[in-house]
């Protein structure tokens, strides 16, 4: 849709209201939302105001470097650091339904791949068979876990989970936790304290990364902002960019909260996760 709406403004021969009125719709409509669609766009109108720019092929070319230059210079690496501590902890947040357990197994298998032990801590103990899906992941990938009863305090479970690893000598902490809770607790107030107890243990939390469906436009950067006010998010993982999904989600999040997109899905397969390349991004919204 995007890069229909693109083309359609390359086959013009000058540009009039109708050419910003289109790339408005199609930018609005790719989720970037109003915020960056609006600064994109009167960056642009000043320059063909100011005759740097002047025909369509041009305001196509600056939009596509503007929008990738909106998304340069972020670290987008996953932080791994021994020397803070053994073992490392990366919490895996969000809503349910995004795809935060299949998140996990996937990034489990890839850090494994690197040579790293990982243990599994299944501390979303209020969704049903939370626990049963993660051990089914954990004996694909040949990953430790450690699991609590169904409705057990999450807590507990990953303070179990990392001093379990760190007694083993393992490398690599990866805990679920809850998108949603069947009781009066507060889920934000839940996911503080899953990070609070989990640094009592003998580990270091280095990375939470917050997993959002592309498929869910602005409401993402409405979870973005709560997760990331709860738990000091470091990185987003982007799942279901395959198919309809749109993505412009990513400049609202890096723009407005200044969290990288570190990882995308592109599938349902253990290794359909991949590195967040921002100029292939781009390039794929452009070209058809």
């Amino acid at each position: 849709m995007f890069a229909n709406a693109t083309t359609g403004v390359l086959r013009r021969s000058a540009i009039d209201q109708a050419t910003w009125d289109d790339l408005e719709e199609a930018m609005l409509r790719a989720d970037l939302g109003v915020k960056v669609t609006t600064a994109l766009l009167d960056g642009l109108r000043a320059r063909v105001k100011q005759r740097e720019i002047t025909d369509p092929v041009a305001l196509v070319a600056a939009l596509r470097s503007d929008m990738a230059s909106r998304l340069d210079g972020a670290d987008r690496s996953l932080t791994f650091d021994p020397a803070r501590g053994t073992p490392n902890i990366w919490m895996m947040v969000g809503v349910n339904g995004a795809g935060k357990t299949t998140s996990l197994a996937k990034i489990a298998a890839q850090q494994m791949g690197l040579g790293r032990s990982v243990l599994m801590a299944a501390g979303d103990t209020f969704r049903a068979a939370a626990g049963e899906q993660l051990e089914t992941w954990a004996t694909r990938t040949g990953a430790s876990i450690v699991r609590g009863a169904e409705g057990a305090d999450p807590s507990s479970v990953v303070f179990d989970g990392v001093q379990s690893a760190a007694a083993r000598g393992m490398d690599l902490v990866l805990a679920d936790t809850a998108g949603r809770l069947q009781s009066n607790t507060n889920l934000m107030d839940e996911l503080r304290k899953v990070r609070r107890v989990a640094e009592k243990a003998a580990g270091v939390v280095t990375e939470v990364l917050l997993v959002i469906d592309a498929t869910t436009g602005q409401n993402g950067l409405v979870q973005a902002r709560q997760f990331a006010d709860a738990t000091q998010v470091t990185g987003v993982v982007l799942t279901k960019l395959d198919g309809s999904a749109k993505g412009g989600i990513v400049f609202a999040i890096e723009t407005e909260l200044g969290i990288p997109v570190k990882l995308v899905g592109l599938g349902e397969t253990i290794a359909d996760l991949a590195p967040f390349e921002p100029h292939e991004f781009v390039d794929a919204l452009f070209d058809e």
